[in-house]
Parts: C-alpha cells; sequence; structure tokens
C-alpha cells in the first residue's frame, strides 16, 4: 500500500503526504484522483464537481481556462471542483460566471450547486405555462446538452427572436 512502510521491527509507519495546489498544474485531476478510479470517483464526489470535472475532460480544459473563460479567479474554480462539502451554493453572480466558464447552461450549474450543497432546486416553468405532455418541449429540454455550442447559440438566438416576436404580437 502506498504510503505505508514497515521497518525492521514490524511496526507499520505511515508516511503523510501535503497536497497542495500548483497553479502551474493546471491540469491535475481531482485530489485523490488515479487513472483506474474514475467509475468510485464519481459516486465520492458532488454534483457540482462532477459538472466541472466532466466539462474538464470533454473540453481538454484546464481550471484556469474555465476561469478565464467565466471571468472568475482560478482560486474559485479550483476551490469550487474540489470541495466536496458545500456549506452553502456559490453566489448567483459565481454560478453565472462558472457556467459562461463550462459553457453549459446557468440552470444545470444551479441545480448541481443547490444538490452539492443539500438543496433542491426546481426549474421549472409557473403553474399552466406548459402541457406536461408537451413532447416537443421534453425533446428541446433533453436534447440541448447534445448540441454543439455553436448550435446551441444558434437554437438561443432562435429562440430569442420567437420571443420578441410573439411579445410583440402581445403588446401590439
Amino acid at each position: 500500500m502506498p504510503g505505508i512502510a514497515v521497518d525492521l521491527s514490524g511496526r507499520k509507519r505511515v508516511k503523510l503526504v501535503n497536497m497542495t495546489a500548483h497553479a502551474a498544474d493546471d491540469k491535475r485531476g481531482l485530489p485523490g484522483e488515479q487513472p483506474g478510479d474514475s467509475a468510485a470517483l464519481e459516486h465520492a464526489i458532488n454534483p457540482l464537481q462532477r459538472l466541472i470535472k466532466q466539462r474538464l475532460r470533454e473540453r481538454g480544459w484546464s481550471y484556469g481556462e474555465v476561469a478565464r473563460r467565466g471571468g472568475l479567479p482560478r482560486s474559485t474554480v479550483y476551490t469550487l471542483a474540489t470541495t466536496r462539502n458545500l456549506v452553502r451554493p456559490p453566489r448567483p453572480a459565481t454560478i453565472d460566471a462558472l457556467a459562461r466558464g463550462l459553457d453549459v447552461p446557468v440552470s444545470a450549474v444551479r441545480a448541481a450547486a443547490a444538490e452539492s450543497a443539500g438543496l433542491h432546486y426546481y426549474d421549472e416553468a409557473p403553474t399552466g405555462q406548459h402541457d406536461p405532455d408537451d413532447r416537443e418541449r421534453e425533446l428541446l429540454i433533453a436534447s440541448i446538452d447534445e448540441l454543439s455550442p455553436d448550435d446551441r447559440r444558434h437554437v438561443a438566438a432562435l429562440v430569442e427572436s420567437l420571443r420578441k416576436r410573439a411579445s410583440a404580437r402581445k403588446d401590439g
């Protein structure tokens, strides 16, 4: 077992290892992660850590790259990615910036952050706003994460133009 040695008298000696974050080693995984540990690690981390780790892996980004893209300090991204037990969710501005940095919907970061702090977050339309059996709505919501960032921007632009058109009709 790494970190444990047995001396000549047969007693075990434990080697203590100090884990520190180094700004230069930006591409490391989460603390304690070994190449074969990914399945066990996925269950040992909170949803926000899982979301950050997944995006870093998918995009090949570092903590610093996510921080730069979102306008956050690197230390904030690192802390959120490595803190297993969040006492409270991050501030709304931090959630918005992290979503920008990770290039994911704010609602995904908000829900992951809330769940990581032991809260439940429901991002639903007000009562009466949609039919629960609306298959097109469910398809749009379920498939949005499968789209490329470019395609999501196109869909978002289309949705925004449709919303403006509907608003103009209502006002006019």
